[in-house]
């Protein structure tokens, strides 16, 4: 490739367009050498454009933006720390579903806990439970049955007096439960995602949770997948999604007259 394709290319990258997280996301995966190149024409196209004079934006947009400002910026987000799957039967060595890099999260998931209750944001357990004879027991063996010690919480995560606990029947927290109406009953907009495994029920209940308009987080040092590569690719794909705009602005719109203060009588 000659010089100035490869100029080309950089140009093409940097005034792509595209939203910040996918950017974001190609540049980290860039060898450090390509970094360097993208931050020099970042930083020549920036000195070039502040050598032009500023246009004034046109009122329609500006009206636009503040108008979304006002939606969406000007309120704190409302959150629940959703612990899932941290249960006897992914942590405990030897059982058929362990995840054994859950145990190394341990302490700082309590924290993240203790840090919840104190500042007053909801914990909402979601967690994997199944009946005798369970068809998915055949794909992945006997794990999490109702009534036995395995489908409990670990100890040292274990739920307190006003915690919320939800149970699930397949991957997503979404999906065949209340979750959704426990969230929309706690008024929250925003998902603290935490506990195993990464890539299969963080992934799914994340996903499911961006679709029906909540905002999500999810701490580094909260999250366990049944491996580093299976997390890093689960938290990479969800680093570059966003909320899905109108269910976002419909459930932005729902607490806010949910949490509005009432009229003098």
């Amino acid at each position: 490739m000659s010089e100035e394709e490869a100029l080309a290319d950089l140009l093409d990258f940097v005034l792509a367009g595209r939203p910040e997280r996918l950017t974001r996301l190609a540049f980290v995966q860039m060898p450090a050498e390509q970094q360097s190149l993208v931050r020099s024409v970042t930083a020549a196209l920036a000195g070039l454009g502040s050598t032009v004079a500023p246009v004034p934006p046109d009122p329609a947009l500006r009206a636009r933006i503040l108008a979304s400002l006002g939606e969406h910026g000007s309120r704190p987000a409302r959150r629940a720390l959703v612990v899932c799957d941290m249960i006897r039967d992914h942590l405990t060595p030897g059982r058929p579903l362990e995840v054994p890099r859950a145990r190394a999260i341990v302490p700082a998931l309590a924290r993240r806990i203790d840090e919840a209750r104190a500042a007053g944001d909801p914990v909402v357990y979601v967690l994997d439970r199944h009946e005798a004879g369970d068809p998915e027991l055949e794909e992945w063996g006997t794990h999490a049955l109702e009534g036995t010690e395995g489908a409990e919480v670990w100890p040292a995560l274990a739920p307190a007096a006003g915690d919320r606990v939800v149970t699930k029947p397949s991957y997503s927290g979404f999906h065949r439960t209340r979750l959704e109406q426990v969230l929309d009953d706690l008024a929250v907009d925003t998902l603290v995602l935490a506990g195993c495994a990464t890539e299969v029920q963080l992934m799914s209940t994340g996903t499911d949770a961006l679709q029906r308009g909540f905002a999500l987080e999810i701490p580094p040092d909260c999250q366990a997948g049944t491996s580093e590569l299976g997390e890093r690719v689960a938290l990479g794909v969800l680093a570059a999604l966003v909320p899905y705009a109108p269910a976002r602005r419909a459930r932005l719109r729902r607490i806010a007259e949910r949490v509005a203060p009432a009229a003098p009588g």
